[in-house]
């Protein structure tokens, strides 16, 4: 734990967690009043301080094909790390399976809906012989039919608006790390809401600097500035080695640079540098619930883009996939 956040007590983290007002409103919020990522982040805490999860030692001990698009495919980098693993999404699993296929024992696909590009991974993955798991959150997900009961993960989610996939892919995290969301979710009010100053809306670029360690989640954490600002606001965010690699030879006054973990007295413009200290003994979980807080903060100090184009984009999607999608993911 950061040095400078008093020990938590047992009577602290009960008080915080026990009335889940954050998980409240994600039970009641409706297409007018989408929240912000950081209630979403600390709704998902509430919601794992409590929460069973699907055992998945069994999974990490086999030659495993790992497919997942997105930030699934983030999460499933993260969770097989350091184990025997290929990994692909919806564009490279069939090469694998054609030149590898026989070097592998089985194949996890990882997908917070079990939907849309799902089904038809989950069936050529059933053609081609392999033993399939499937790890979701959706117990009635479409790609389940292509797996065995005893081979399908469902893992708690809280409602949330689409594409935030946080108390999804964190609960999947959490099933590998054993992380403590009451502790996260102490820290993140007593130490991240304090930090994080109220000038955030007056940038529109933010460079985000990470520690080495998890260079795994930058795609996880550029996916969220993509989804909820598109061109309005860029973020970008690498590690403090990657960084000293030509990433800062143009400039930008309007440029914030947050260092999360080790303060930053190098890159950026001095009154341009925010600090985001992270608990001492942090995992991949408290580290995407403190860069989702941070990125939610941004979030609610620029106008509410994502909000005023959602509907839109849901519609076009639902034409572009073929099933319906809605703003909100119950």
């Amino acid at each position: 734990m950061h040095p400078n956040l008093r020990t938590l007590s047992d009577e602290y983290i009960k008080k915080e967690t026990m009335s889940y007002p954050n998980k409240q409103i994600l039970d009641t919020f409706t297409e007018e009043t989408l929240p912000d990522l950081d209630v979403v982040t600390l709704g998902a805490l509430e919601l794992l301080g409590g929460a069973a999860l699907p055992n998945i030692d069994t999974l990490l001990s086999k030659r495993t094909l790992v497919v997942g698009s997105g930030n699934a495919g983030v999460t499933g980098r993260i969770i097989f790390d350091g184990v025997k693993a290929l990994h692909a999404d919806e564009g490279t699993y069939k090469q694998i399976l054609s030149t590898a296929k026989e070097s592998l024992d089985s194949a996890v696909l990882i997908s917070a809906s079990g939907g849309k590009h799902a089904v038809e991974i989950a069936e050529e993955l059933k053609r081609s012989g392999l033993m399939v798991h499937l790890m979701t959150t959706n117990s009635k997900a479409e790609a389940a039919v292509f797996v065995d009961k005893d081979r399908w993960y469902t893992f708690p989610k809280n409602r949330e608006p689409y594409t935030y996939n946080t108390s999804t892919y964190m609960s999947m995290l959490l099933a590998k790390t054993g992380e403590s969301p009451a502790a996260i979710l102490a820290f993140l009010m007593e130490d991240t809401a304090r930090r994080l100053p109220d000038t955030l809306g007056q940038y529109d670029a933010f460079y985000c600097i990470i520690p080495p360690e998890f260079a795994a989640m930058r795609e996880m954490f550029t996916t969220k500035f993509d989804e909820l600002f598109g061109a309005k606001v860029s973020g970008r965010v690498f590690t403090y080695e990657q960084t000293k690699h030509a990433k800062t030879v143009v400039p930008g006054d309007n440029e914030c640079f947050i260092s999360f973990g080790a303060e930053n007295t190098t890159f950026g413009i001095p009154g341009c540098r925010v600090h985001v200290p992270l608990p001492r003994e942090v995992g991949c979980v408290g580290m995407m619930a403190v860069a989702y807080y941070t990125i939610g903060q941004i979030q609610k100090q620029h106008p509410p883009y994502y909000r005023d184009n959602i509907q839109n984009y849901t519609r076009e999607a639902s034409k572009l996939f073929g099933s319906i999608i809605t703003p909100v993911v119950e």
